[in-house]
């Protein structure tokens, strides 16, 4: 796996993405069509896990958080950019999603939820807000920002 492929696999799932609400009928057919047991899912963990053991994945360290940033919004990725976290029993810090946001839950310890959810996707609608937070151990998060926005709350 490098980047290149991981950009390839996040392109084939944003094609499917584009110009759909955030909300949740998108939610919805995310989990009963990309989530855990597809295809899909075991592809992107393996490449998110992967990503983070060679380091090109979660590149910066803070706040007890290993995260980045690997790709910017683009055409090829249908306005979406693609960030990954490393999350361990933490909260992050608080933001709002101005135009929502898309994150795919991938525990590597069985028992970890984000945000409440176990594996699988989660789709924040534009105007949400939260301060993101892993329980019951760690799990990476890929999020897919419309435009790349985020907004953090001072």
């Amino acid at each position: 796996m490098s980047p290149l492929e991981f950009r390839e696999q996040i392109a084939q799932l944003t094609t499917q993405l584009a110009g759909r609400p955030l909300d949740a009928d998108l939610d919805l057919w995310l989990n009963a069509e990309h989530g855990p047991g597809s295809v899909t899912y075991s592809r992107l963990k393996a490449a998110c896990t992967t990503g983070v053991a060679e380091g090109w994945l979660c590149d910066r360290e803070g706040g007890g958080l290993r995260y980045g940033r690997i790709f910017k919004p683009t055409d090829d990725l249908h306005g979406f950019s693609v960030d990954v976290v490393d999350m361990c029993d933490v909260a992050g810090p608080h933001h709002s999603h101005p135009n929502g946001e898309i994150d795919l839950v991938m525990p590597l310890d069985a028992e970890a939820c984000f945000d409440g959810r176990p594996a699988g996707w989660l789709v924040c609608p534009p105007g949400s807000a939260h301060s993101p937070t892993v329980t019951r151990g760690r799990a990476l998060v890929l999020y897919l920002l419309p435009q790349g926005r985020i907004e953090f709350t001072r």
